[in-house]
């Protein structure tokens, strides 16, 4: 299923550096993952959930498990980028932001990032805070998948 922009209720803007650059002079594969990171900081945060400071105060933070990229056109120097993420899965310990860099509401990269909720210390996975789930669920334009049970 292709991306647009519409799928999703949170987008941040972002202007490709001149550093983010490879010897091709387009964006090296590796910076999307980082653009990727500043969207779910970015979401979080318009989500009134204070990032790592709000899972601490649950006693647990969240560990990246999983990422995979499709890339279907490059960026280049100081093309204006939007950084568009949802949650599109909550499980019971774990959820899996959607992700597309958008430039002229073209998707140039999708992406899915894959969190594990987990105790600080023993980093044993543990259930998903419920206060976060709920602001999720009242956020997301379309409801993120459940696992049931």
């Amino acid at each position: 299923m292709a991306e647009t922009l519409e799928d999703f209720a949170f987008a941040h803007p972002l202007r490709v550096r001149w550093a983010e650059l490879d010897p091709q002079r387009i964006v090296f594969n590796a910076n999307y993952l980082m653009y990727f990171d500043i969207g779910l900081t970015e979401y979080l945060r318009a989500l009134g959930w204070r990032g790592a400071a709000g899972f601490a105060g649950h006693g647990t933070d969240i560990f990246a498990v999983n990422a995979t990229l499709d890339f279907h056109a490059p960026a280049g120097h100081d093309d204006e980028l939007l950084i568009a993420a949802r949650i599109e899965h909550l499980g019971r310990t774990s959820f899996r932001f959607r992700m597309g860099c958008f430039r002229d509401g073209a998707l140039l990269v999708a992406g899915r990032l894959t969190y594990v909720n987990a105790t600080r210390d023993a980093r044993r996975p543990t259930p998903l805070p419920e206060p976060f789930i709920a602001k999720v669920l009242a956020f997301e334009r379309i409801p993120p998948a459940r696992q049931s049970g």
